[in-house]
């Protein structure tokens, strides 16, 4: 028999967001909480991207949690490998394992308006909790095209977040489909091991240099015995984020010495003319995210390398066809071609007040109230939700806004007593997001001249933050609840708070069963 558990609330995943919610709960004094994982353990992206050469491009001390320092990172820009360690090494340390139901994928939530509640189907039973703290992250689901032949090819085929470490490549004909973050470090990863390795390039990124290099015993020693130097180092890599941010924003015009560093950096490696007129990119820095390698223009100049300025069209048998009719015969497939970002798959889960599902609601495109909050789908909240992305800073320090932000709101209902719900005012959604939008205009994202996974179908940028992180911090730091209503089970033998009564009307405590 199916077993079935209530809590206050549901955390789902357990990825930084996740494992960041399910630390704040804690220390917010909230125990009655289980954070549903579909994978058998924690980790989330840095779990699942375990590909040759994986490593973050944001530096390590600015990459984790401000509550959870780690003195004994080995390098300044860190590796998968040890990022997913620090993860296991957060969970240790706030007892969250407790809290954990692993192998656990979420099918199917549905909120209960009688009952003020959510109803959560796994594949390993049913859960009802209070509120529902969604942190799937935008990285969580891999996107592979839709190529006609593909089906039929008689090689390997794989993409970058899900990896077949038993395939050798060694002396294989290699084709790396895409050039985004994953495949510049894909690329000279696996360079000198394949035999031939063909690279189909839609739009070339800009590529910065890595100035990355390893932290010393005695910079390590320092953070350990004088916490308060790795308090500073975090510090001064995010004050450097911060002042950055202005170019990309407001002044995209202003990136032109950038450019002429970025294409310095290729000139180095890149000595055929041909080749570098391939790899020059055609938009401004920055409209793309701004890639950083010191070994991916190396790798392409090398002579078992072929760059295709052209994306993947077709496949036949053991051929690969590009956009432009350049074939090549390969044996393996590996696509670098990104994630449902704009589209996430979880929407199609989750079912709101109305009956509605939330990919119905969000057909034309994601939006929300601060990023956490969607209206007609009450007490539920994501973390690393639309418009919370960054171009060029750390995206620990949006989710730890965004932490804030569901403290406050758990704090809120305790306030109102009894058993109620806060639903977001469609007004209080669109006057956000017209803002959010109005701001994103400026920007390199929109005005910058490229094609980006940051748009959505309909060309709207519903990925960024569009400001600094500073200035997230700043909205989400309390919930302001004339931005929602206040939602009261409904009571045949009394006249209770309206469903959809004003906030004002319905901070009297009551207790309503």
């Amino acid at each position: 028999m199916a077993k079935h558990e209530h809590v206050r609330v549901v955390v789902i995943g357990s990825g930084f967001g996740g494992l960041g919610a399910a630390v704040r709960l804690r220390r917010e004094g909230i125990t009655d909480f289980v954070v549903l994982e579909r994978a058998d353990s924690v980790g989330g992206t840095w779990r699942d991207n375990s590909y040759p050469g994986c490593a973050c491009d944001v530096p390590s001390h600015l990459y984790s949690f401000s509550f959870a320092p780690n003195p004994d990172w080995p390098r300044t820009f860190s590796g998968q490998r040890h990022i997913r360690a620090y993860l296991e090494h957060v969970t240790d340390t706030f007892r969250l394992r407790p809290h954990l139901r692993l192998n656990h994928e979420v099918t199917l939530m549905r909120w209960d308006a009688d009952e003020l509640r959510w109803e959560i189907e796994t594949n390993e039973g049913t859960f009802t909790a209070d509120v529902i703290v969604s942190a799937t992250g935008p990285l969580s689901d891999p996107k592979i095209p839709d190529i006609p032949g593909l089906a039929d090819f008689p090689g390997k085929v794989f993409h970058s977040a899900q990896w077949d470490h038993d395939y050798d490549l060694t002396g294989k004909r290699v084709a790396m489909v895409g050039t985004g973050a994953s495949a510049i470090q894909i690329v000279p990863a696996i360079q000198p091991q394949v035999g031939k390795l063909t690279l189909f390039q839609r739009t070339p990124p800009w590529v910065m240099p890595r100035m990355d290099r390893a932290i010393t015993g005695a910079e390590r020693w320092l953070h350990r015995t004088l916490p308060f130097t790795g308090t500073a180092r975090r510090g001064l890599l995010w004050g450097i984020r911060e002042l950055q941010v202005s170019a990309f924003t407001k002044r995209p015009g202003e990136l032109g010495l950038v450019e002429s560093l970025a294409k310095a950096n290729m000139a180095k490696a890149i000595k055929d003319p041909a080749l570098r007129a391939k790899l020059t990119p055609s938009y401004r820095i920055g409209c793309k995210r701004i890639l950083l390698s010191n070994a991916y223009y190396p790798a392409l100049a090398e002579p078992n390398v072929d760059v295709v300025a052209s994306g993947l069209r077709e496949v036949r048998g053991s051929t690969v066809v590009a956009a432009d009719g350049t074939e090549t015969e390969v044996d393996a497939i590996v696509f670098g071609t990104g994630f449902h970002v704009t589209d996430m798959p979880i929407a199609d889960r989750v079912v709101g007040a109305d009956g509605v599902r939330l990919s119905e609601a969000w057909k034309g495109g994601v939006q929300s109230l601060r990023g956490a909050t969607v209206d007609g789908f009450p007490n539920w909240m994501t973390i690393i939700g639309p418009n919370t992305g960054l171009g060029n800073s750390s995206m620990i320090l949006m989710i730890e806004s965004q932490l804030n932000y569901m403290a406050d709101y758990l704090r809120q209902l305790d306030v109102l007593g009894g058993r109620a719900a806060l639903a977001a005012r469609p007004s209080a959604v669109g006057a956000w997001n017209r803002k959010v939008q109005d701001r994103m205009e400026r920007t390199v994202w929109k005005s910058g001249g490229c094609d980006s996974w940051y748009l959505d179908a309909n060309g709207r940028n519903t990925t960024l933050w569009p400001g600094t992180t500073n200035e997230f911090r700043r909205e989400t730091r309390r919930v302001d609840l004339a931005e929602y209503e206040v939602l009261r089970p409904a009571v045949a033998e009394k006249a209770p708070t309206a469903r959809g009564a004003s906030a004002s009307a319905s901070r009297k405590k009551e207790t309503v069963k």
